[in-house]
């Protein structure tokens, strides 16, 4: 495993005007297709394209997961955080050739309205569900082994769970 770099990729929280932040149901996960309460929830996210900055690939990975352009950046967070693949999965996901990931993180406003996410405009589709939660959930919910990573963003982007009204 120390052998195997990580994967450069993007992470997209997008915070509502009420300061909630959009998560998708995986659509190639257990529980994908069931009630709402199964099934393994995360954040847009994705590589960086050869070529691309991640300021360029966050926009274009929630284009593409969530179907929507309606956001605007509010901060990108100002380390790359990685994570491990569980043993079971190195030499599999990813195409076998990463021992994880290293991700830039942003926080981004959603400046549209509910109906302008469609979580089929690009296939295959990432997500089958999504709904607003609240930013101190998100470790409650089924996140897998990215539970750390949402640990830290709940602490590192909390000025951005505010409404906006109350952001400084």
């Amino acid at each position: 495993m120390p052998d195997l770099p990580y994967r450069p990729n993007v992470g997209a929280m997008i915070f509502n005007a009420a300061g909630q932040v959009f998560i998708g149901r995986r659509a190639d996960m257990p529980g994908a297709g069931g009630p709402l309460s199964e099934g393994v929830w995360q954040c847009p996210q994705g590589g960086i394209d050869e070529g691309e900055n991640p300021t360029e690939a966050v926009l274009r990975e929630v284009l593409e997961e969530i179907g929507t352009s309606q956001v605007s950046i509010l901060a990108e967070h100002p380390e790359w955080i990685s994570y491990d693949l569980p043993g079971h999965l190195i030499g599999h996901a990813l195409g076998g050739q990463y021992r994880g990931q290293t991700q830039k993180w942003f926080a981004l406003a959603f400046t549209g309205q509910d109906d302008d996410i469609k979580l089929d405009l690009h296939l295959p589709q990432e997500f089958d569900a999504w709904i607003w939660a609240d930013l101190n959930s998100l470790p409650e919910r089924n996140v897998g082994f990215k539970k750390p990573v949402y640990e830290r963003l709940i602490v590192d982007f909390a000025a951005f769970a505010a409404s906006p009204d109350s952001r400084s």
